[in-house]
């Protein structure tokens, strides 16, 4: 769904010039500031970037990563190093428009069905760390959320921007720094015949150092780091950040990346139907997609009419089926009930009722009482129907044909709105190829994924911010048990 710089262990938010970013401090104050060489670094980190989970991302994903990395590793005897990159000037760009700029930062309920992936995965991820987690970290964070009638959980703010401070506040408090400007252009695994440089200003070369994994070239420079996590995101909404660059560093790493498509897209319908006519008019509708004949899914929501097609919820939802069932090459069928839940049947019934209690109202006036009076005109309009004509008069074929452009009105899909107007990705880095328990790779041995970058995408209402947070819980915490792994200086305190 969006995705930071700073000196050697100030926690603070560098931007691209060099300086603190806008309402970003620093834990250290000036003594952590960037010289001359306006590349937000001190003199000593330059000499020697060497970090112990290195992140890329700062979004959604990425921010909570450090976190719980940050919170994990406080366990171990030496202080790790954590730095998230960011490609953006400026961090949450994607958290910050999202929910109507408000953050729809989970659901009241999350399950594996409202997501699109492998499913045993999915439910093993989404176990591990639930809505009930989600808000108690959140309210640990000093950010308390509320319920709407819809089941979508807000901050009580309304505002998108608690969310994203809170979350770099947290960062900072935790030491990790986060750097923005820095895209990440290439990233390697390092070999035995790599040297690495001391890092943290040591006069010695500490065995952490020595067991750097990665090499993570970005705009200004090389970073080398013990572990590494991708939380690039996807594709969607590239003005963010999101340009789906990460499934290159992903493959680059022996990943394997499936066909990427935008989903939660507006959806193109051909000009000359009835949708301009209609901008700005809503109801709730039942969507049903077809392939080759065969009914693929069915959704009920509000759908938005608009000058290119169709928006709204239901709208969006529906999008991620029909994209599918068309890259599967089957001929795909879009159609609208504007009675949702109700048979054809049932609706010829109650509109033989209708004539019968008012034979000499007009068609329009009846439909207009239950729909919206410019969809009701149009529909009739579809139906071959005059709006002037008595109920009474209406003869049977024309009530078919009334039925049937209310029950099942084909939409004619041109295509989706594309990547700007998409809020998730779907496709990405098979779950196969992680470990489900802790997001590592199994491909490249210190590498962990999270967020939009893998192959699993939820509905619209909060899933796929809880997606974010669940995997970042896991590869967070997984990356920084690890350090003790091949370093014996990081053993865990003792209690």
């Amino acid at each position: 769904m969006i995705e930071d710089g700073g000196g050697a262990g100030s926690g603070a938010e560098v931007g691209d010039d060099g300086e603190p970013a806008d309402g970003a401090g620093s834990a250290s104050g000036e003594a952590a500031a960037a010289d001359a060489n306006g590349d937000g670094l001190t003199d000593v980190a330059r000499a020697a970037d060497v970090a112990d989970v290195a992140i890329v991302g700062a979004g959604a994903a990425g921010l909570a990563c450090a976190i719980f990395a940050a919170e994990e590793a406080a366990r171990l005897a030496r202080p790790p190093r954590i730095v998230a990159l960011e490609s953006a000037r400026r961090i949450g760009a994607k958290i910050l428009i999202s929910g109507g700029g408000r953050c729809n930062a989970t659901h009241e309920r999350v399950t594996p069905e409202d997501f699109n992936g492998a499913r045993n995965p999915i439910r093993n991820v989404l176990a591990a760390f639930d809505v009930e987690a989600t808000v108690r970290w959140f309210a640990s964070l000093g950010v308390e959320l509320k319920r709407e009638e819809t089941g979508k959980l807000f901050p009580v703010t309304n505002r998108a921007q608690t969310v994203v401070d809170a979350l770099v506040a947290r960062c900072r408090a935790l030491g990790v720094e986060l750097r923005t400007g820095c895209r990440v252009e290439a990233v390697r695994a390092c070999t035995d015949s790599d040297g690495v440089a001391g890092s943290r200003g040591s006069s010695s070369q500490t065995t952490a150092d020595a067991a750097a994994r990665f090499e993570v070239t970005h705009a200004r420079g090389v970073l080398r780091a013990r572990r590494l996590v991708l939380a690039t995101g996807g594709r969607s909404l590239p003005r963010t950040g999101s340009d789906g660059s990460g499934y290159a560093l992903a493959q680059s790493l022996g990943h394997t990346v499936t066909e990427t498509q935008p989903a939660l897209v507006p959806l193109v319908l051909a000009r000359g139907f009835f949708h301009a006519e209609l901008r700005g008019v809503s109801q709730p509708t039942e969507l049903a997609t077809w392939a080759d004949g065969k009914r693929v899914d069915r959704r009920t929501g509000s759908m938005l009419w608009t000058h290119f097609g169709i928006s709204g919820p239901v709208a969006l939802d529906a999008s991620r089926h029909w994209l599918a069932a068309r890259s599967s090459g089957a001929r795909v069928r879009l159609a609208a009930s504007f009675f949702p839940g109700e048979s054809a049947e049932a609706v010829d019934a109650r509109l033989r009722a209708l004539a019968a209690e008012r034979p000499r109202a007009s068609l329009g006036r009846l439909l207009a009482g239950l729909l919206p009076e410019r969809l009701a005109l149009a529909l009739l309009r579809v139906a071959g129907v005059d709006p002037s004509t008595q109920a009474a008069q209406l003869t049977r074929e024309q009530r078919r044909a009334l039925v049937a452009a209310l029950t099942d009105l084909e939409l004619p899909v041109v295509g989706p709105r594309g990547w700007d107007h998409a809020e998730v990705t779907m496709g990405g880095v098979p779950l196969a190829e992680v470990d489900y328990r802790t997001l590592a790779s199994r491909r490249a041995p210190g590498l962990y994924l999270a967020g939009e970058i893998l192959d699993c995408d939820g509905r619209i209402g909060g899933f796929n911010f809880q997606w974010a947070w669940a995997t970042a819980f896991l590869a967070g915490r997984a990356a920084a048990r690890s350090l003790a792994q091949d370093d014996p200086h990081a053993a865990p305190r003792r209690a």
